[in-house]
């Protein structure tokens, strides 16, 4: 097979030579669109270096230079619609858009978009996007958030930041972006099946049709393939062509005239009347996917070449030619230099320094800390009248779910920028009534109801963050997050890490979520596994088992995402929302009173919190095991054995010298985890005992300790009674510390 990075280079040449340019249809001269001969050449040049930075990444590649080969080749007409929208507009941009990029680093003084694509391509710690993580394409100064996705994961939060954008006009809220800016959002053909585009898409339709303004342009790049699965002829034509809410253009994107003008047209829409734009652009894919994908093995030569006459910068070629803006020489001239300049620029990027060492390389996994100027004081006549419906309540005992509500009121009201989103949130105060009386408070603009579809959710809060907005989403059953866990995982814990701290989405994701609910539901609503959220770094889990926890966690959690900019999980144990009694009966033991901001402890407490003092038998548990370890411990006190009882409270990071604190007071360590056997966090725990303690010498080399855990079955939650056959239970405590003890 031929070299077709060669073959298409020296094609270019020998085609603007001879004239055999490719003919278009669109009868268009630049003075149609409103450019003129500089702009037209201007473009071109950066369809030039785009074409050339794919060419140099396959050349350093060969040298070890470089290491992801996904190219532009073949969609540098995206030059033309950077042109037609401003530089503060965000965009989230796939992987073919290395012409957006230089051509938006025109409008901002002071870029040297060559240079740092390169350091990109090598992977240099001098990467000023990431740092030397990823190839990505992104800049801070030109609103282009990194994407690393192959996919179309990043289409969620762009939805999301576009609905923030007039959200923020409602509120007078102190935004990141303009009121009157838009969201650029590019994807390809491929990527439009894909359930995020889909799920992103009915979302924006969703809003759109209830007349919710949605500034926003997706950008549908349409090569025909992807990877080697054509996409059906006319295909996202008809998928997209007649959605109710959503306007839909088709432009040549082989063409710059029409690419230029047909966006222009769509950002008139866009951010005139607010409305949402489904841009259809025609490109060409050139070079294969990737620099190792061997493009003959799926598409015949005959079909690679014709494809290969189509190039977009042949079609460029033949503007500057009819025009009279350049000839022949003098395109061929431009392209020749841009070259030797792109090849002399990669050879310097290529001798930068790599990232060598771990503690670099993970330094931006966690966010820079930054000041909070969100935060506003609450005058108690203010207060008052946010809790008139609950004064004569205040100075009573409550349980878990009332606290939690109370909280949130008064976060809200200290905190301008929180917005609550969710299913039933609203009105309804959730399934739990957890959120009731918060849109009553604070109005809609503050308190949303979403659609069903937790990628809409999480991709909103995403959004929402971009935009200086602290969104508490919530997810109504720990089971539907599964829906939409790449939202957490590959988008929002990403994006410090791979833009160097530059970009951040903090967030408090609460989940209603673990077992025990009687005589509710199968496994959607008793799911007992967060093991999805516990190896992703960065993230922080917290799980109250009591209302007074919950209190004073939530307040740490906000502060956690408001100063330290992390992504918080809340994990809500259902099973105690309304639980009152521990003992028996009336005894109000799972109750607590609220304390209110003005007397609580500003700091952040993630330790573990002790019951009991015993040094017979230590118990580490969490959530609803921590509540049936308390009973138990009051049955074994009877029996003459003394424990104390841990509640982790957070589950990532775990507090590991408070753990190993209480744990090295008895000889006895028994883990009641209420999550399944396989995956749990039993599992960590039981790693750390047995490498913390004899390695700190905290055990007497003479005693040996014992430990045990108990967890649920590896089984899925079934309805009913049969629901506490797989689960841990008080009894199976008593009876397993008992035999431990003996």
């Amino acid at each position: 097979m031929l070299d077709r990075n060669q073959l298409v280079k020296e094609n270019f040449i020998n085609f603007v030579r001879s004239e055999k340019l490719p003919y278009s249809a669109i009868d268009l001269v630049p003075d149609d669109v409103g450019l003129n001969n500089h702009e037209i050449i201007d473009l071109f040049e950066t369809q030039v270096m785009s074409r050339h930075l794919d060419l140099q990444s396959r050349v350093m590649q060969k040298k070890g230079q470089s290491f992801y080969t996904i190219g532009s080749s073949g969609h540098e007409g995206n030059a033309a619609y950077a042109k037609a929208f401003r530089a503060d507009d965000m965009a989230f941009l796939h992987y073919r858009s290395a012409a957006f990029v230089i051509q938006r680093s025109k409008q901002v003084p002071g870029q040297t978009p060559l240079y740092d694509m390169l350091l990109s391509f090598s992977a240099s710690k001098y990467d000023p996007i990431s740092g030397g993580r990823h190839k990505v394409l992104g800049s801070k100064a030109l609103n282009i958030p990194p994407q690393t996705s192959t996919i179309a994961s990043h289409l969620p939060k762009a939805m999301g930041t576009a609905f923030s954008i007039p959200l923020a006009e409602r509120l007078k809220h102190d935004s990141e972006l303009k009121y009157d800016s838009i969201v650029i959002c590019n994807f390809g053909d491929a990527s439009s099946n894909h359930s995020t585009t889909q799920g992103a898409i009915n979302s924006v339709c969703w809003a759109s049709y209830q007349s919710i303004p949605m500034p926003i342009i997706f950008i549908c790049e349409d090569n025909g393939i992807g990877i080697s699965t054509s996409t059906p002829e006319g295909w996202v034509a008809a998928n997209f062509k007649n959605r109710a809410g959503i306007t839909y253009i088709y432009c040549d994107g082989l063409n710059i005239l029409d690419t230029y003008q047909k966006a222009k047209q769509a950002e008139k829409i866009a951010r005139e009347q607010h409305k949402p734009v489904f841009l259809h652009m025609r490109t060409v894919r050139l070079l294969g996917h990737a620099g190792s994908d061997a493009e003959f093995v799926y598409r015949s030569v005959a079909d690679i070449d014709a494809t290969e006459q189509q190039d977009p910068l042949l079609h460029t070629a033949r503007i500057l030619l009819e025009n009279n803006i350049l000839n022949a020489d003098e395109i061929i001239d431009i392209y020749k230099n841009i070259e030797k300049r792109v090849a002399i620029i990669a050879e310097q990027a290529a001798k930068k320094d790599k990232l060598d060492n771990s503690a670099d390389i993970m330094e931006s996994i966690n966010p820079p800390v930054r000041d909070n100027h969100y935060l506003q004081t609450v005058t108690s006549d203010q207060r008052a009248k946010l809790f008139v419906h609950e004064k004569h309540n205040l100075a009573k005992k409550q349980h878990l779910a009332k606290l939690i509500n109370w909280t949130l009121l008064d976060l809200m009201a200290e905190q301008k920028n929180i917005v609550m989103l969710g299913e039933d949130i609203a009105r309804k105060g959730g399934v739990y009534n957890v959120t009731t009386k918060l849109c009553e408070r604070f109005g809609k603009n503050r308190v949303l109801n979403t659609m069903l579809d937790e990628q809409s959710i999480l991709g909103g809060a995403i959004g929402l963050a971009h935009n200086g907005f602290l969104p508490i989403p919530e997810i109504q059953f720990l089971a539907y997050v599964h829906n939409a866990e790449d939202q957490i995982r590959g988008e929002a814990a990403t994006l410090s890490f791979f833009s160097n701290g530059q970009y951040t989405n903090p967030m408090v994701i609460r989940i209603a979520g673990l077992a025990y609910q009687k005589g509710f539901g199968g496994h959607f609503h008793n799911d007992n596994s967060f093991a999805v959220f516990r190896d992703i770094p960065g993230l922080i889990i917290a799980c109250p088992s009591n209302g007074a926890d919950a209190v004073e966690m939530m307040r740490s959690c906000v502060k956690l995402a408001q100063e330290q900019q992390r992504i918080v999980i809340f994990l809500e144990p259902i099973a105690l929302y309304m639980t009152k009694d521990l003992h028996e009966d009336g005894d109000g033991l799972w109750t607590s009173t609220y304390l209110p901001p003005n007397e609580a402890n500003k700091d952040v407490n993630q330790a573990v919190s002790t019951y009991g003092d015993g040094t017979d038998l230590c118990i580490l548990t969490y959530g609803n095991g921590y509540f049936l370890s308390r009973q138990a411990e009051k049955k074994l006190a009877e029996d003459g054995i003394n424990c104390r009882v841990v509640d982790l409270r957070w589950l990532a990071p775990l507090d590991e010298k408070g753990i190993i604190a209480q744990a090295s007071q008895c000889k006895n360590v028994l883990i009641v985890d209420e999550c399944r056997q396989t995956g749990s966090i039993s599992e960590a725990l039981i790693t750390l005992l047995h490498e913390e303690l004899p390695h700190e010498k905290i055990i007497p080399s003479s005693d040996v300790i014992n430990i045990k855990r108990i967890s649920a079955k590896d089984s899925f939650i079934p309805l009913g009674s049969a629901a506490y056959q797989v689960l841990p239970s008080c009894e199976e405590i008593v009876a397993v510390a008992k035999e431990m003890v003996k």
